[in-house]
């Protein structure tokens, strides 16, 4: 049974009834992008990983609720993924504090830049990782969907319960703060995004 043999409807349905063979295959046709979007938003390759576990997971959890987009369950996955990301920077945030106000020498450095001094590759996109994470769950999710996975604002707004007109006007004013972030000059009057313009 060949990955791209069913749709992302039909395996989901198999699933549904029980068939965790249709679940798999759904798992390894999604899980790299997820991964990316999951990466994106984490601050290296292993928090990635355990968002993108829980993601699934929650898919799973939470099967009840699910809404396929044009068929598809990705941009559920993505915008499950955005939640469980905040959820987890969250969570390493408390832990990071009650770390921080432990005694410890004055000369140990951030794990974060040691992390990045011995793997590069984590800093691939570090900059717009680090101006995404600045942005609401809303935002991020938008960003996510439209800018960076090629979804139509449409499409992007029936998954986040929102009007087309509103996901445009948020769309248009999240990629404003990114530049912003990102030290790029803002073009205030310039027309929203469109499907798979980067910010």
């Amino acid at each position: 049974m060949g990955n791209n043999q069913f749709s992302d409807g039909e395996l989901w349905s198999r699933s549904l009834n029980g068939d965790g063979d249709a679940f798999g295959l759904l798992f390894d046709r999604h899980r790299d992008r997820v991964f990316r979007h999951a990466h994106r938003l984490c601050p290296g390759r292993h928090d990635a990983e355990d968002v993108l576990a829980t993601a699934f997971l929650e898919l799973w959890r939470r099967r009840d609720r699910v809404r396929l987009v044009d068929g598809s369950i990705l941009p559920w996955l993505l915008v499950t993924t955005t939640n469980v990301a905040r959820n987890s920077r969250r969570s390493a945030f408390r832990y990071r504090k009650l770390l921080n106000s432990l005694p410890r020498p004055d000369d140990a450095g951030d794990p974060l830049e040691e992390v990045l001094l011995r793997n590069p590759l984590e800093a691939v996109d570090h900059e717009l990782a680090a101006a995404l994470r600045g942005l609401g769950a809303m935002d991020q999710q938008l960003i996510s969907l439209v800018a960076l996975e090629g979804y139509t604002v449409a499409a992007a707004a029936t998954v986040l319960g929102l009007t087309p007109s509103a996901a445009k006007t948020r769309l248009f004013r999240a990629r404003e703060r990114l530049k912003g972030a990102m030290g790029q000059p803002s073009h205030g009057a310039r027309q929203p995004m469109m499907n798979g313009e980067l910010p």
